[in-house]
């Protein structure tokens, strides 16, 4: 079997998993290989494909655990023969609400989106230098049942008035895990994709949606400049970027299909347990690695 090695075994590798029968899979946990203190003798020589989904570390000007790895393996001449990784859509900045595909130049507003430019560029002088396939996929806002932000609503955050609200993009977590394997499977030299669903929302909109579905009041609707002295300076950093994502080219080259189209479809499904979800007055999301 082609071996298949996974660095960052979080929610959305776990949820690939059974998806990768075909693959021998080797996926060490944090205590087994620790990107800030990486002992590199554990990871096999030998890789076919590698999944990589570890968040760059926070306060960096680069993705300083990314360069260590890509480092030890230049220096030893090892390279996986195709490399698949999870960005973000905060590559892509603020973009005015226009809509957006992979061919739009990448100016990130925000030290979340400049660390993952680095990263993305990292890779691909890697994949070239190396003469390896990688995909990357640029994932907006990822939400599930366990993946909701249903604390905004318990605490009565505001939204912005509708005149002032931006758009804002979604992707199921099965939907992105599906995504992933299919483009394991599917090395085509450098790929670009935009990994989202088919309907970005207004932010508003999908805050006053959820509310309905889990019965929560809909959070009242403030200014801009109100609302940014009341949320922390990372709730901001995703208000102020308003954009919205084409996903024809991840549907044609890796011939997904989405479970959930929208954000809506997955509310309408799943009503009845969201709004037990809301009585139980639990964060879900705080138990996910």
């Amino acid at each position: 079997m082609k071996k298949l090695l996974i660095l960052g075994l979080g929610d959305i590798a776990r949820r690939a998993l059974p998806l990768l029968g075909e693959w021998d899979v080797i996926a060490p946990n944090h205590a087994a290989f620790d990107l800030d203190h990486p002992d590199f003798a554990v990871l096999p020589r030998e890789i076919d494909a590698l999944f990589y989904t570890v968040a760059p570390l926070a306060g960096q000007m680069a993705d300083v655990r990314l360069a260590h790895l890509l480092a030890f393996w230049r220096a030893q001449h090892i390279a996986p023969k195709h490399i698949v990784y999870i960005s973000t859509s905060g590559v892509y900045g603020d973009c005015a609400g226009q809509w957006v595909d992979e061919r739009r130049a990448l100016a990130p507003i925000s030290p979340r989106g400049a660390l993952r430019v680095n990263a993305e560029q990292q890779w691909q002088d890697f994949a070239q230098h190396m003469n390896v396939s990688l995909t990357i996929l640029r994932a907006p806002g990822i939400y599930a049942l366990e993946r909701l932000p249903l604390q905004r609503l318990r605490d009565k955050t505001p939204i912005l008035l509708e005149s002032e609200d931006g758009y804002s993009n979604h992707i199921h977590a099965d939907d992105l895990a599906n995504m992933c394997a299919a483009a394991l499977k599917q090395p085509q030299g450098t790929q670009i994709y935009n990994a989202c669903d088919d309907v970005p929302l207004k932010m508003g909109d999908w805050f006053c949606a959820l509310a309905g579905a889990t019965g929560f009041e809909p959070p009242e609707r403030v200014s801009k400049a109100t609302l940014k002295a009341q949320v922390s300076a990372m709730q901001w950093s995703f208000v102020r970027e308003s954009r919205q994502l084409a996903n024809d080219k991840i549907k044609q080259g890796l011939g997904v299909t989405l479970r959930y189209p929208s954000v809506l479809d997955f509310l309408a499904e799943h009503r009845e347990v969201l709004s037990k979800l809301a009585l139980a007055k639990v964060d879900l999301s705080a138990k996910i690695p």
